[in-house]
């Protein structure tokens, strides 16, 4: 950080270059970001969570399938609301480290559905007998389908945010003056 006395011995600090870069490119991540609409994303990731759990209820007065004994509609739909909660926090506190916990939580959510996916469709296999248990495990496949897309979609548009603006998250590690750094600029 660069300084300068003036002739009455006042002292005026000059602009980091680094700090006003810095700046500017978290404004332009923040914008970016906004452009994907991670908060319809996760919205969107929250109702099919929501969907998933509670479409599974009738199943657990059924039959007892792999699905029910497994509790795929449960874990997949509390992973579905944990990755829409993240697309939504990002929305309104943009950040690397929040970015960098929805990336996360949203490649969690498109893994997990796809296995969820899998153990839908050997479920459906095996038990091929016409009745409300399948049509509710078909509803809940296509559901976790729709998550899967979306989880992908939301991962792209943040891994190449997250690369596009990784390198400046680093500018101002090592510097002892920018310790505490507001928040718009984490």
């Amino acid at each position: 950080m660069a300084v300068t006395v003036s002739q009455d011995l006042r002292v005026h600090m000059l602009e980091d270059a680094n700090a006003t870069k810095l700046a500017n490119r978290q404004e332009v991540l923040k914008s970016a970001i906004q452009k994907g609409e991670p908060k319809c994303l996760g919205v969107t990731q929250l109702m099919l969570g929501l969907m998933v759990m509670s479409y599974s209820i009738p199943l657990h007065f059924t039959e007892v399938t792999e699905v029910v004994s497994l509790l795929v509609p449960w874990w997949s739909g509390l992973t579905f609301l944990t990755a829409g909660i993240a697309g939504i926090v990002l929305d309104k506190l943009c950040n690397m480290k929040i970015l960098g916990v929805c990336l996360l939580t949203s490649v969690a959510s498109a893994v997990l559905s796809v296995v969820a996916v899998v153990v839908y469709s050997v479920d459906l296999l095996r038990n091929q007998e016409e009745n409300l248990s399948r049509g509710v495990k078909t509803s809940l496949c296509v559901f976790t389908l729709a998550e899967t897309g979306v989880s992908v979609v939301l991962c792209c548009l943040l891994f190449k945010q997250r690369h596009n603006f990784a390198q400046y998250n680093t500018l101002n590690q090592g510097d002892p003056s920018t310790t505490e750094t507001p928040a718009a600029l984490n």
